[in-house]
């Protein structure tokens, strides 16, 4: 096959944590053509939607690619196409979206689908299945934020464009810098945030449960907080745990997992804690490595073998 990943630049990928090196490794194994295509690559000049893409040779080691070629071609000239840029959703994600969803109508098989990339907010796809979820509120209305987390008595707060846990507070009881952060946080009213009720099982791990193809991974990386710190995320210093899933994460991913494949989703990381989901994440999930080297299921094989079968 010839595959190509929509990605960041490749220098600032860590290749040795990161699941999009994964994934391109697991696809140079099994003998496949790939292929990068950074974010300004996309174009449309009447007769499709082209791409600047760079041929790699992928290996095993710290110097991980090398650009073989440069080449100018039809997105229709792939096999699949993966999209791993990470957010924030800006304009410009926006408008590389739209451009993949022409592809996509003309027969491109684009992962995830572009329209899902735009309709499912990793925060606010959350709000089609409250059921799991812990109370929540989405608003730019500094009092009713304030209301809520009165009635909470221990929130967090998040942005909704952020990855990697970046501008996440946690405001207890006694409420103390609320209002500036809502101010700071909320630009005085002009940005929605994200208020949650705090879920003290958070110090035995933020869950990310992988979904590919339709299927759940049967292990969930557990994202445990460094001494003292309230976000979980791996960027934020978190340690990654395998474990097997719950019954109740089980239950969930189960229920949710052939409802995004039939959506176009290839790859979702599902969050939860104590058993609540949190975010669904559709953009660019990680995690594939540390569960492989924990556990020896192989997340990034197992979607190139979903991606020989599509």
């Amino acid at each position: 096959m010839k595959l190509a990943f929509l990605l960041d630049p490749l220098h600032t990928l860590k290749a040795y944590k990161d699941s999009s090196v994964a994934m391109l490794r697991a696809a140079a194994h099994r003998g496949h053509a790939l292929y990068a295509i950074a974010p300004d690559g996309l174009s449309w000049r009447g007769a499709g939607v082209m791409a600047k893409a760079a041929r790699l040779t992928v290996r095993d080691s710290d110097d991980w690619f090398k650009v073989d070629d440069v080449v100018h071609c039809a997105l229709a000239d792939f096999d699949h196409v993966l999209v791993r840029t990470d957010p924030p959703f800006d304009a410009e994600y926006l408008y590389a979206t739209q451009l993949l969803s022409l592809a996509a109508e003309s027969g491109v098989k684009v992962w995830n689908a572009p329209q899902i990339l735009r309709d499912w907010n990793e925060k606010l796809a959350i709000m089609r299945f409250s059921e799991w979820c812990v109370p929540t509120l989405i608003s730019r209305d500094a009092e009713q934020l304030r209301v809520f987390a009165a009635e909470q008595g221990d929130v967090i707060i998040k942005p909704l464009d952020g990855m990697g846990g970046a501008g996440i507070f946690r405001v207890r009881e006694d409420g103390l810098n609320l209002n500036s952060i809502l101010e700071i946080m909320g630009n005085n009213g002009k940005r929605t945030l994200m208020m949650q009720r705090y879920i003290p099982a958070v110090r035995d791990g933020d869950k990310r449960v992988m979904l590919i193809g339709g299927k759940v991974v049967p292990w969930a990386l557990a994202r445990i907080p460094a001494a003292g710190e309230t976000r979980a995320n791996l960027a934020a210093g978190g340690t990654g745990v395998a474990m097997p899933l719950t019954e109740r994460e089980q239950m969930i991913a189960d229920q949710l997992a052939p409802l995004l494949w039939q959506k176009g989703v290839l790859l979702a990381g599902l969050d939860m804690i104590g058993g609540y989901l949190t975010e669904v994440n559709i953009t660019s999930p990680t995690g594939m490595v540390e569960i492989f080297t924990q556990t020896g299921f192989d997340p990034a094989d197992h979607l190139v073998k979903v991606l020989e079968q599509s």
